[in-house]
């Protein structure tokens, strides 16, 4: 493995641990969710909405009711 493939994934690890640390803390700022949301979406991670799925939670809370969508 090149040298510096080594320090990228170091890299790598070092910044999605530190995100783990700053949400976990509740001292994420919007723009470090922002990172964490493009690092997952970079990765190809994503998930599906089937019960008890966290996303549910987090549609559940969204600011938008059902008529606002119906009049879209």
């Amino acid at each position: 493995m090149p040298r510096n493939k080594k320090a990228l994934e170091s890299l790598h690890g070092l910044l999605i641990e530190e995100l783990i640390a700053r949400i976990r803390s509740g001292e994420a700022t919007p723009t470090d969710l922002n990172v964490a949301r493009q690092l997952l979406r970079d990765n190809s991670i994503d998930c599906a909405a089937v019960e008890g799925a966290p996303i549910l939670k987090l549609a559940e809370n969204l600011p938008f009711s059902d008529d606002e969508e119906e009049a879209a």
